[in-house]
């Protein structure tokens, strides 16, 4: 086996952007901590590319410029492919300064050829690449120094089987024509917005219960200044102030320091601290806000307005849909869409939009609106299309894809 190669220096990464540049497309992954941050900390970035040796970029060398690395993912044409991209790209944006694209992620396009929910790496390198990965390194402190060299061909791993993975990936959705639906969900995945999180908008991650909009106008003052404080310290918002504190303190309502020190979530000596002043300044600003610039509460999921049995047939339509095509349920349509579907909404929808319309969303239109029917004949389902004439077949038996049914 190669000895795996850490790059420490500015030169020989430099030079290996240049040579990067030049292929069809680079395989990336990242190792990163957060336990202990606000801010993920990147500990690791391996890359490979077609006839190169895969390496792992050292950002914590000391002295080393990752200017050239950080260009290529952003800016360079180069093709960057992932697996899971999400996370790797939160961590990669405010360091590159840009999203990296143009992107391919392995994850999505594994579900759009076949391969299951929210499939994992490990599967599709033992199906596309009859490879096999060491889990033992999966919870490795990635911060500390030096690195093993097991751990460097663990991390490696993720970016030497991932080349196979996508040119299989890639052909798949070619011979499938499909290339266009994964298109529709890169474009989410390399919007900047998605990543973009307002801190005025950071009360909307916290489970609330009920509320009026008085409490949510001060819930958002202390998450704003909660968010701001987190990253000031880069420390975790746990660490800085609890769900529940925030929580009582918007429904207690205080306005001096003795009345925020009787609270439960709160101790004396954080009450009288510059933290206390805060947070009443944060109380203050929510109750002097205009009652019309009050947030309204997230709309509530009224289940008894959902018709249940259209729902499930909803369900059993993109049950069918999914094993007909190939394509994991979840990335058509979730439960929130049915739900809707049923209810006879149409606006904002995702399963009624894009790509998912044309393979679901209309036929489900369909079924709501009686000009569809789910019939069973000799132990197979099949849509009916109904008219004034009657019901008359439209569809045979789901087929499997030849990606999911084969391995590739």
């Amino acid at each position: 086996m190669t000895k795996p190669r850490l790059i420490a220096d500015s030169e020989t990464l430099a030079g290996l952007c240049t040579a990067w540049r030049e292929s069809a497309f680079v395989t990336v992954d990242t190792e990163f901590m957060r336990e202990n941050t606000f801010r993920a900390k990147l500990c690791l970035v391996q890359v490979g590319a077609p006839g190169i040796e895969p390496v792992a970029v050292d950002p914590l060398a000391n002295g080393i410029d990752l200017t050239p690395l950080y260009d290529l993912l952003a800016r360079a044409p180069v093709l960057k492919v992932f697996h899971a991209a999400r996370q790797d790209v939160e961590v990669l944006l405010p360091l590159a300064g840009g999203v990296p694209q143009p992107l391919f992620d392995t994850q999505i396009a594994a579900m759009v050829c076949g391969f299951g929910e929210s499939v994992g790496y490990e599967t599709l390198v033992a199906k596309l690449a009859q490879g096999r990965i060491d889990k033992t390194q999966r919870f490795t402190d990635w911060a500390r120094r030096p690195l093993t060299e097991r751990q460097l061909n663990y991390a490696l791993s993720d970016v030497s089987h991932l080349r196979t993975v996508y040119e299989k990936l890639a052909a798949e959705l070619e011979r499938t024509g499909r290339r266009s639906w994964l298109d529709e969900e890169l474009a989410v995945l390399t919007d900047r917005a998605t990543y973009e999180a307002p801190p005025e908008e950071a009360w909307r991650r916290l489970k609330v219960r009920g509320g009026n909009r008085r409490f949510l106008a001060i819930l958002r003052e202390l998450a704003a200044w909660r968010e701001v404080e987190a990253d000031r310290r880069d420390k975790p918002r746990g660490w800085v102030l609890r769900d529940n504190a925030l929580s009582e303190i918007a429904a207690q309502r205080p306005r001096t320091v003795a009345e925020l020190a009787k609270l439960r979530s709160l101790s004396q000596r954080t009450a009288e601290s510059a933290t206390g002043a805060a947070l009443l300044d944060a109380v203050k600003r929510g109750l002097a806000l205009p009652d019309e610039q009050c947030p309204s509460p997230p709309p509530r999921n009224d289940k008894s307005a959902t018709p249940a049995a259209l729902t499930d047939l909803l369900k059993v339509l993109l049950t069918f849909k999914s094993e007909e095509t190939g394509v994991a349920r979840r990335l058509i349509a979730s439960a929130d869409d049915l739900e809707r579907i049923a209810r006879g909404e149409t606006a904002g929808v995702p399963a009624l939009q894009g790509w998912r319309r044309s393979l679901f969303g209309d036929d489900a239109l369909d079924l709501v609106n009686g000009r569809l029917a789910l019939s069973v004949q000799h132990g197979t389902l099949r849509l009916l299309a109904c008219d004034s004439d009657g019901a008359e077949d439209r569809l045979q038996a789901p087929v499997r894809p030849v990606a999911a049914a084969e391995g590739g």
